[in-house]
């Protein structure tokens, strides 16, 4: 398992490219493998026959732990990542110890295991009809059970039940519900979506968080956009939307305050704050099955305009799965268009490593009261809401109060006189 990520320590198996016994190449996809920041096609990292399948699509392993085999090398070191991923992290009673056997090194096509000379269809498949593989007599390469064979026993089962079907575990009791309650259908979260759960939870219990809330008035971009748009969209081909000023009067300030830029640290078991030099602003991206992070590297010396490219290209590339792992390594601060579909204030889950997370909200036309050289008047301005929610381990409301402060002035000079290059 390879580590796709600066906090992602396990990957879980979305699908194999290949099935047990087919020919691999060197560097040609072998599996996809899904994390809460990115899917990926991993490559082969040598050619071979692929002798055996060590994790299953939809199982999980940590990074390091082998995957797969090829050509029956380091066959005793699959059987050893099994039995040691079967035991509990922590164990809260003694267990009687099981050893396992490791063959001979020149029998490692002799090793009778159904279930590890099939593929993960096939063994989906036996699951889902309760067939024990291991009573199946293969006809596929080498006595491999093929989902031929084993469709065939589900067909023999059916006309007469000669086929010992694997222990079913009993159904549990059923929970009482309220009487007028209706239970909807219940399914297991996705492998992207059970790696969120489990990276915002730790973030949400560990990190003291806390969110501040300001009001700025875009009125200066709203104009600016309106007047460059046609021209912006002929150069381009898409359109300005007010994210990039956003993303490049943020990076601007981390350069100002970078204690937001920062992350908090153990180090030999004493905490600290580790500082941070470069600028890698990531990019909130909305999927149907989850959300992820891309990451632009040196925010701080894009214009606007670089600035709108970097995350349209990311974005384009997240919602085709087209992004690669270095695609969403290494950020130091999260912006999150929040304001999408109509919030006007939000308090989200700080990422892990990171020190705060900036929101935009929806942009309103309203009426509001401004000064003048002739006084007070009320005036129809394009009026935005922000929210920062920072580590308060690594900074206080003082440092945060600033940089919001100095996003805002900045974020209000912007008009239609602003060069976007």
């Amino acid at each position: 398992m390879p580590r796709l990520g600066e906090s992602v320590e396990e990957g879980t198996i979305g699908r194999w490219l290949k099935a047990i016994g087919d020919r691999v190449e060197k560097d040609e996809p072998l599996v996809e493998i899904i994390t809460d920041k990115v899917n990926v096609e991993v490559p082969s990292p040598a050619a071979g026959l692929l002798t055996s399948i060590v994790v299953d699509e939809g199982q999980s392993a940590k990074t390091g732990a082998v995957l797969a085999v090829l050509d029956g090398e380091q066959g005793a070191g699959a059987l050893r990542v099994r039995a040691a991923r079967a035991e509990p992290d922590s164990p809260t009673m003694s267990q009687p110890s099981a050893v396992v056997a490791a063959p001979p090194a020149n029998a490692a096509t002799e090793v009778d295991d159904a279930a590890a000379r099939t593929s993960p269809l096939v063994r989906r498949l036996a699951r889902e009809h309760g067939i024990d593989l291991a009573a199946i007599a293969g006809t596929g390469l080498g006595g491999r059970v093929t989902r031929e064979d084993v469709e065939a026993a589900i067909a023999a089962r059916t006309q007469s039940p000669t086929i010992p079907a694997v222990p079913q575990a009993a159904e549990p009791p059923p929970v009482a519900v309220a009487e007028g309650t209706k239970l909807a259908d219940w399914a297991a979260l996705t492998p992207m979506r059970r790696a969120i759960a489990e990276h915002m939870t730790r973030s949400a219990t560990t990190v003291p968080r806390v969110t501040i809330c300001y009001e700025i008035d875009v009125t200066g971009i709203a104009r600016l956009r309106e007047r460059g748009q046609a021209g912006f969209r002929e150069r381009e081909g898409f359109e300005l939307t007010y994210a990039p000023f956003m993303g490049a009067a943020a990076a601007a300030c981390l350069r100002e305050f970078p204690i937001l830029n920062a992350r908090y640290e153990e180090s030999n078991g004493r905490p600290g704050i580790r500082a941070r030099a470069e600028i890698n602003l990531g990019i909130a991206v909305g999927l149907d099955d989850g959300l992820i992070v891309p990451v632009i590297r040196g925010a701080d010396g894009l214009s606007i305009a670089g600035m709108a490219r970097a995350i349209r290209s990311l974005a384009t590339r997240a919602r085709s799965k087209a992004l690669a792992p270095d695609d969403v390594r290494g950020g130091t601060f999260t912006l999150n268009n929040t304001g999408a579909f109509g919030a006007i204030s939000s308090q989200p889950i700080i990422n892990e490593g990171q020190a705060a997370i900036l929101t935009m909200e929806a942009v309103a036309r309203r009426p509001v009261v401004i000064g003048g050289p002739d006084g007070e008047s009320i005036a129809i301005r394009s009026m935005m809401g922000s929210c920062l929610t920072f580590d308060h381990r690594i900074l206080d409301g003082l440092q945060a109060g600033r940089f919001m402060q100095a996003l805002k002035k900045r974020l209000e000079a912007y008009g239609p006189e602003t060069t976007l290059q």
